[in-house]
């Protein structure tokens, strides 16, 4: 179905050159040529990969769930094996053991040893490697098969935002009685939070000094793994949780078990209606602000702006859209990925530090992190 006609608009002269480029690039006589002449060469084949790579990716990103789901980099652990050594490990026929190993090869997860006199062995590959022992990254690979069944019709996705399977999950999304929701129906999404938290944590105080603090608060803090990520980095750091009632009872079990209660106290209630607790000189938004459209993160912004004293400090932290070297991670990822979940958006730094300054803090500012594909840093001070 073809959409309306476009205005015609005036194009600038870098437009234009770009319009020539463009038409240049799709011209299948001008690809002819610059797949065979040797200075473009190079280029015409980087694209042509590229583009299939583009094509694939869902297929590359379902050989990597089948490897998680099938605990392959676990059963690689001990050493290389052979398809038909793995393959009553796997649950598979060798045939098929031997169809992944080969992909997951391709895809660096696996390495195929040279073969001596039999069959070729596979071992751990160099991103497969990464894997083992990382149940942050594992247990997104396994959460994402709601991601890819929302994206089965992306057009209809774009149409509708949320509705679907991810949505679901997400409990609180879009939820106003979210306040209400029981331990059951936090309680999966609690658990990923929880094990994905520590790789942000880890980003997030190599970039901070908690300890010139006295007392945290944590929004949305979930089950309390970020705080527990603080509180071995800073001993003599009060520590205060928020999030939604059935959240904070999972948080304080686990400030329990691990003998924090004495300086852990979590709060429960919904950081969209009335005032957030005060007493914190730090106040912590770690992956929040981009699960929620501008005005839910204005509101909140100015919640934590009454509940900070003069000259404290408020921390967001989360990925960050227009991140050099990570670009498609903030558009194209959490682009859709957010719009599976129903609401929010990836946002710049510069366009969070606009909403933080429109809710009252005088000062912003970046802190660099080692891994900005993880998460950013912004500090700002009431």
């Amino acid at each position: 179905m073809s959409g309306q006609a476009l205005p015609a608009v005036p194009f600038s002269l870098r437009e234009r050159v770009a319009a020539l480029r463009d038409r240049l690039t799709a011209s299948p006589a001008f690809r002819a040529w610059a797949a065979r002449f040797p200075l473009t060469r190079p280029i015409a084949r980087r694209r042509a990969r590229e583009l299939f790579d583009l094509n694939a990716g869902f297929v590359y990103s379902q050989v990597l769930a089948a490897c998680v789901r099938l605990d392959l980099f676990e059963a690689l652990r001990a050493g290389p094996r052979t398809a038909a050594q793995l393959a009553p490990r796997l649950g598979l026929p060798p045939e098929a053991a031997l169809r992944l190993l080969e992909a997951a090869a391709a895809l660096r997860l696996a390495a195929k040893r040279a073969p001596t006199g039999g069959e070729a062995r596979f071992g751990l590959g160099e991103l497969g490697a990464a894997l083992l022992d990382n149940p942050g990254v594992t247990e997104m690979v396994r959460h994402h098969a709601l991601l890819y069944a929302d994206l089965a019709d992306p057009v209809a996705l774009l149409r509708r935002r949320g509705g679907g399977g991810l949505a679901a999950y997400w409990a609180y999304a879009g939820n106003a009685g979210a306040g209400g929701l029981e331990a059951e129906r936090v309680a999966e999404y609690s658990a990923l939070m929880a094990a994905s938290q520590p790789m942000i944590a880890e980003e997030v105080l190599g970039a901070v000094d908690v300890r010139r603090h006295r007392v945290i608060l944590d929004v949305g803090g979930g089950e309390g793994a970020f705080l527990s990520a603080v509180a071995q980095r800073a001993p003599d750091l009060r520590l205060m949780l928020f999030d939604l009632p059935a959240v904070a009872e999972r948080a304080r079990a686990r400030f329990a078990r691990e003998g924090l209660a004495s300086r852990a106290e979590a709060f429960g209630g919904s950081f969209h209606e009335g005032e957030l607790p005060r007493g914190a000189d730090l106040l912590s938004l770690v992956r929040v602000l981009h699960d929620h459209d501008d005005d839910a993160v204005l509101a909140l912004l100015r919640r934590a702006h009454a509940a900070l004293p003069p000259d404290g400090t408020l921390l967001v932290a989360e990925p960050m859209s227009g991140t050099p070297g990570a670009e498609p991670v903030g558009e194209a990822y959490f682009g859709f990925y957010l719009l599976a979940m129903g609401r929010g958006r990836p946002r710049t730094a510069e366009e969070n530090g606009a909403l933080i300054a429109q809710a009252g803090f005088r000062a912003w500012r970046r802190r660099p992190t080692r891994t900005p594909l993880l998460a950013s840093v912004i500090l700002a001070t009431k």
